[in-house]
């Protein structure tokens, strides 16, 4: 290898340098001291497990995203976790065994083996919290409340939220009767938002032209709230679909309530994360962003998956992400800084500073730079025998 290549990193893999790394770290545990205020407990699941584990009932997709190694010790294939929260539930399904409902939030390193698109990071420092043992909206809409406090406190001014249920299109797809390869082809359709194709896979695959007509009709039911006027009309016939039409309504009554400035996008036909979750999907936007910077929904079956069958809905979000969108807010000079001395006591009134709470940054001898190369608004001053704290000018 050249010398030159020896300290570059993997495409999408970077080092946090120490700003950056100040600014996610103030922000890291001011998110998890607001979970901790609203009763979420922290757990730290371990980076690598075995990959039976770490894909248990969530699909494909998150197995092509798992780096995969084989363990010296049994000889078993494990993973390099790509996604935290099934983690936190094999916690919550067997490390607790709690019956009550439970609460739980974590921040690490999560792994991709392919970017989500292109340029972005295959290193993500994902942050998220989870609500287990409770399937009422009430879960439902105290995680979206909490995920919209999270991007409050990491400056994230304009805010609009994507929600949908993946229950209507279930429940639709299930009174279609369709095979299993059927039933993905038309999924790959949704994805794709490809109507021609839909109109020319319905009129093959359905003869039931009400159920066609729905199926139809479903792809044009995303916008504000009133959207769910005309979901009501159109698929509120069919029990089940009425019930996750209702479900949107009311958490929409309570947001709006709640967040009056919040801008609200519904959309029926949201499929993300089809085959994992199981009811409410959300996703936050921010303008000049072209993701979503934090998301989450409900997966009721995932416990079940780890042999206790718990009902589960929580968010997540990459730090990272959330300090770049931030990024105009400029970290302070914060600390005190004390030059190189020989008066003996300079590391007893150091000791003191940091017991009080302060940053203290030792002077060594020949260096160069002072108190504001080193970060530090204030100097510590050694004059006339007496320790005294002085501003610096910036």
């Amino acid at each position: 290898m050249a010398r030159a290549e020896q300290w570059l990193l993997p495409d999408g893999v970077e080092e946090i340098l120490p700003e950056k790394a100040a600014k996610i770290e103030r922000l890291r545990r001011e998110l998890l001291d607001l979970y901790s205020s609203w009763g979420y407990e922290l757990v730290f699941p371990p980076m690598l497990e075995y990959m039976e584990s770490l894909h248990t009932g969530v699909g494909s997709d998150l197995a092509l995203q798992t780096f995969s190694i084989t363990d010296q010790f049994s000889g078993r294939q494990m993973g390099l976790r790509a996604d935290i929260t099934p983690q936190v539930a094999r916690i919550d399904a067997h490390g607790l065994n709690r019956d009550v409902p439970v609460r739980l939030c974590y921040a690490g390193t999560v792994l991709h083996a392919k970017p989500a698109a292109l340029g972005e990071s295959r290193s993500l420092i994902q942050i998220g919290a989870e609500l287990y043992g409770h399937g009422g909206l009430e879960s439902d809409i105290e995680i979206i409340r909490l995920m919209i406090d999270t991007l409050h406190q990491s400056s994230v001014q304009q805010l609009h939220l994507d929600l949908g249920h993946v229950g209507i299109y279930r429940s639709l797809v299930k009174l279609a009767e369709l095979s299993e390869e059927q039933e993905q082809d038309l999924f790959d359709i949704y994805q794709r938002k490809a109507a021609a194709e839909l109109e020319v896979f319905l009129e093959e695959n359905i003869s039931d032209l009400g159920l066609r007509d729905k199926l139809i009709g479903l792809e044009s039911l995303s916008g504000g709230p009133e959207v769910l006027d005309k979901a009501y009309q159109l698929l509120g016939s069919i029990v089940d679909v009425n019930l996750a039409i209702s479900d949107l309504s009311v958490i929409v009554a309570k947001l709006q309530s709640d967040y009056p400035d919040l801008e609200l996008y519904i959309d029926c036909s949201e499929l993300r994360g089809y085959h994992y979750h199981t009811g409410v999907v959300f996703a936050a936007y921010t303008p000049g962003v072209g993701r979503a910077i934090a998301k989450g929904g409900r997966y009721d079956h995932l416990g079940e998956k780890f042999g206790r069958a718990r009902p589960a809905t929580g968010f997540s979000a990459d730090l990272k992400d959330l300090i770049a969108i931030a990024e105009e807010v400029e970290v302070a000079l914060d600390g005190i800084y004390i030059p190189p001395s020989d008066e003996g006591s300079c590391e007893l009134e150091a000791r003191k500073l940091r017991q009080q709470g302060h940053r203290v940054v030792m002077g060594l001898p020949g260096q160069e730079g002072g108190a504001l190369e080193m970060n530090c608004a204030k100097e510590l001053v050694f004059e006339d025998g007496v320790w005294t704290i002085e501003s610096v000018d910036q």
